[in-house]
């Protein structure tokens, strides 16, 4: 607790929500914004989105009105509104009113027919054709902006959640870094993709200060576990190796660290094949050890149910405090005891044999003495006077006693 309380509140790089809390100043070359007017439209809030889409129509009318009220009032148009024997250019357009409802109807192509452009007015004919031409484009360009903002998947990121914390503990005896995420819409993420980023600064050895470092954090790229069929809420784990940023931090060392873990799910939107990308992050402090999430899902009546009110929920498991980098080292100590236990039974196993075996071929060997009429050969260990015999009466020699050839 005496930890937590000294520990400086950390500054968010990107909020629990997705924001990016990044703000971008002294931007000298704000043109750069007019070249993609498009995109700046699109990334502008619903106020100034719908301001921008009403100030276009309006100035393009008032512009044109205008234009149609000055043709008049040159023309003399305005002069001769109770002479029938006169042509105007547009009839019953005796002010600016209703020159400017004469602009209205014509690029809307409303159409009341009270007023109309007659045939002896040359300009305004061409300035009929070019209202229209750029009144169309008006409407393409500002019904685009406002139905791609409409469409946008970024609502569709909301119902994508992540869990409120992170947890350590083990997983098949190695520590693992966990966090569970989920889908709340029935529709499916097509092609969903994680990863994760760890976010802290760091200085390097030549003395640079590198601020907000990003470092890769494996959560099954190499194996493809990053990849996830996101039907069901999903534990992403990330294992603690020699690989991982966390490989040499302990208990004790966690609630010393300043980091942040940003984490990214990308992937398409079923319903209307737009990308989405859902965002969140942890704190040192949002990272639990020695807790492991608990289950949310449970086998109904021809269906899986799942109950994401156990979402957030964490339960302690027995965890050792050590980092990664000491477990393995105790483990590899315990197999190589283990090992070397093993192998010094076999050794003496193996040397207890061949003693037997020597002195079961000494006792053959006194027992295979024994008297007869001829010289004795032993080979190998086996008596055997017939053979000798048999080659001396093949050679033309008789066998005789050692007796009888001494006399």
């Amino acid at each position: 607790m005496a930890c937590g309380r000294s520990r400086r509140k950390r500054q968010r790089y990107v909020e629990k929500n997705g924001r990016c809390n990044v703000q971008h100043g002294n931007m000298r070359k704000t043109y750069r914004y007019l070249t993609d007017i498009f995109t700046t439209l699109v990334d502008l809030n619903w106020r100034c989105s719908l301001l921008v889409f009403v100030l276009a129509y309006a100035v393009t009318w008032l512009f044109f009105g205008a234009i149609w009220y000055l043709i008049a009032y040159c023309r003399g148009d305005l002069d001769h509104l109770e002479d029938e024997t006169w042509t105007p250019c547009v009839n019953n357009v005796n002010g600016f009113i209703s020159a400017f409802l004469f602009s209205i109807e014509t690029e809307t192509t409303i159409g009341y027919g009270h007023r109309v452009i007659t045939d002896q007015c040359p300009v305004g004919t061409m300035l009929l054709l070019l209202q229209a031409i750029l009144g169309s484009m008006v409407n393409a360009f500002m019904v685009g902006c406002m139905f791609v903002k409409i469409s946008q998947p970024n609502k569709r990121a909301e119902t994508l959640v992540f869990s409120r914390n992170a947890v350590i503990s083990l997983r098949d005896d190695k520590l693992c870094l966990m966090f569970r995420v989920g889908d709340l819409r029935s529709s499916h993420i097509v092609g969903a993709n994680m990863r994760a980023k760890l976010i802290k600064s760091k200085q390097t050895q030549e003395g640079e200060f590198i601020p907000l470092d990003q470092t890769d954090i494996s959560v099954g790229f190499e194996t493809g576990d990053d990849r996830l069929f996101l039907v069901s809420p999903l534990v992403i784990s990330h294992e603690i190796d020699v690989r991982s940023p966390f490989w040499d931090m302990s208990q004790g060392q966690l609630e010393k660290e300043d980091f942040e873990i940003v984490v990214i799910l990308e992937g398409m939107v079923e319903a209307t094949g737009m990308t989405c990308q859902a965002r969140s992050s942890y704190l040192a402090e949002e990272v639990l050890w020695g807790h492991r999430f608990s289950p949310m899902m449970s086998l109904a009546e021809g269906f899986f149910d799942v109950d994401y009110g156990a979402f957030h929920h964490t339960f302690e498991v027995n965890t050792p405090s050590c980092s990664a980098r000491e477990l393995a080292l105790a483990t590899a100590r315990l197999d190589a005891h283990l090992y070397w236990s093993i192998s010094s039974r076999l050794d003496e196993d193996k040397w207890e044999g061949p003693n037997l075996t020597e002195q079961t071929e000494k006792s053959t060997d006194s027992e295979s003495v024994r008297e007869g009429d001829g010289p004795t050969f032993t080979v190998g260990g086996v008596t055997n006077t017939q053979d000798q015999s048999v080659v001396g009466e093949q050679n033309g020699s008789v066998t005789t006693d050692q007796s009888e050839s001494e006399a």
